[in-house]
This record gives C-alpha cells, structure tokens and sequence, in this order.
C-alpha cells in the first residue's frame, strides 16, 4: 500500500506567553490600566470584578471570562466588598478566529476551567517566581523543571481552551448550562452536587460525616468514594479546605477580624483556627492578610 502523509491543519496558533497569573485580589484593590500589543484574558475564579475594557464596563462573576484584544485599554475595578480570584493569561496569537472574542463576555465549562487549571499547574512548573504578583513583567524559566514538556503543555492547554470556546460559543451556541460535576458517561452527579449545596450552606457550622450522611440522604462509603474520585482526599478533609478558602476570601474583604471570621466558620477559638489556617497555606492568618495586601499597595 502507498501511504501518504496528511498536514494537519492549524486552526489555532499560540505564538508565545507573555504572562500568567493567578491573583487573590483585596476588595479594594485598585489597578491603573494599560493596553498593550498581544491579547489577554481574565477569567472570575471566585468573587465579582468590574472590568474596563476600551470604553465598555461589564460586571463579571464566577465563571465569567473576557479577551482584550490588542491595543484595548483595560482595567480591574473590585468593588469594595468582595475579594476576587482571577486568572490572567496574556498571549500572543494573530489566529484569524480571534476576531469573534472582541467583546465578548463567555462563560467557562468544567472542561474550560480545568483547562485553566493545568496552565496554572503546569506555569508553576516551568517558571520561578510568583504568579501572584500582579506587577511581575517577566516570566523566568525554571533552570531544572520538575516535569518534562510543561511549557508545551501550557500552549496545549491554551490553544485547546480558546477552541472549546469558539466552538461551542461561535459555530453552534448552545445555552450555558450551570457548571455541575458530571459522570463519565455526562450526566450531572445529582448526589455530590447535593453534598456540596450542603457543606456550602453549613460552612458557618461543625459538621461530621454522619450529619452530611443524615442530611444530604448518601450512604457513608459512597460519601467517601464520591470525594476520593473527585478530589484525592476526604470529605471531612474537602469541607476543611473549603472553610479556609472561605477565610481567605473574608481576609481579603477585609471587614471582620480574625476572631470574627474564626466565629463565623464556627471554630471553638481563633487560636484554632489560626493553626489550621497555617497548616493548609502554610501561613498564618496575618502572614496572609500582610502578603496579600502588600501586593494591592504595591503601586
């Protein structure tokens, strides 16, 4: 048989990273805007932000993602209440399909966010430095990487998300389903969706396994099965990180003190709550409080 080879088509081209963040912003954090000559996204991780782009304002919520497009002045505005969490990419693509992103405000799937995941992880990988400094220019790479082929995952990654995107959004829009943990074969897991609607309403409180098993109507083994397939951990463990994610997001909003915000989650004592905290960032409340707030005042 004569084989021939095919030249695949590149529908989509990253020609290189400009930067790559991952911010915890203070809810009064306040930025001067630029423009420059590549494209950028921002993508609501947790929280709410106002965002500039050209002379348009839009109010942005988790799961909300914006492209500025080159020459496009832009801007963060907090609004003074909640703290955000956002990712930043800025990249340099002259692909003819990112025309249809010029303003436009998308919203990421679980497939998206998990792409936005893997840059992250993989970013940390290949360079040195913090990607939470909103004032860092340069991406530095890491001499001796700890994994093989991470900045050519990060392209990857990068190109695969802005077609996900352009495919669903601009060949055959559908609606936007709510972002729900799914199964395999692509049903929404109704059951751990439950479980989380339920530790999120009881963050405030003490709870054990026996009352989200009471509560949430899930056997005690399938509870532990959801957790260990979805996170690698338990669900004890999960409620944890989510109640000193919690924290981190109140720290930023700076309105309630440590023994507040340690009342509030529903610990026995702020010195409780303090080991934790250092335990999971390995930092104390006010180590957090300081390093966040630092990078807002650095301008």
């Amino acid at each position: 048989m004569a084989y021939k080879s095919t030249m695949l088509h590149t529908s989509l081209s990253i020609r290189s990273i400009i930067s790559i963040h991952y911010f915890d912003y203070m809810s009064d954090f306040t930025f001067p805007g630029e423009s420059h000559n590549f494209w950028e996204l921002l993508c609501v991780d947790k929280g709410e932000i106002d965002a500039i782009a050209g002379e348009n304002r839009y109010t942005l919520k988790r799961g909300n993602i914006i492209f500025h497009q080159p020459g496009e002045f832009h801007n963060v505005i907090t609004n003074g209440s909640i703290a955000p969490s956002l990712v930043v990419i800025a990249f340099d693509c002259h692909s003819p399909c990112m025309e249809a992103f010029k303003c436009q405000i998308l919203n990421v799937q679980e497939t998206e966010a998990a792409l936005l995941a893997q840059i992250i992880i993989e970013a940390r990988h290949a360079f040195v430095g913090r990607l939470d400094d909103p004032y860092q220019e340069v991406l530095n790479r890491n001499p001796n990487p700890p994994t093989f082929g991470a900045e050519h995952l990060i392209r990857n990654y990068l190109e695969e998300l802005i077609i996900h995107l352009y495919r669903r959004y601009f060949t055959n829009p559908l609606p936007v389903p709510d972002k729900t943990w799914r199964t395999s074969s692509g049903r929404p897991n109704e059951t751990y969706n439950r479980i989380i609607r339920y530790m999120e309403e009881h963050i405030n409180e003490q709870i054990s396994i026996e009352k989200i098993c009471r509560n949430t109507l899930v056997g005690r083994s399938q509870l532990q099965r959801l957790f260990q397939e979805y996170h690698r951990c338990g669900v004890m463990e999960f409620f944890i990180l989510m109640k000193i994610d919690t924290a981190k997001q109140l720290i930023r909003s700076n309105q309630l003190n440590f023994t507040q915000i340690s009342d509030r989650l529903g610990y026995t004592s702020v010195h409780y709550f303090s080991r934790q905290f250092k335990k999971i960032t390995h930092m104390t409340p006010s180590e957090y409080a300081s390093s966040i707030r630092l990078l807002s005042e650095k301008n």
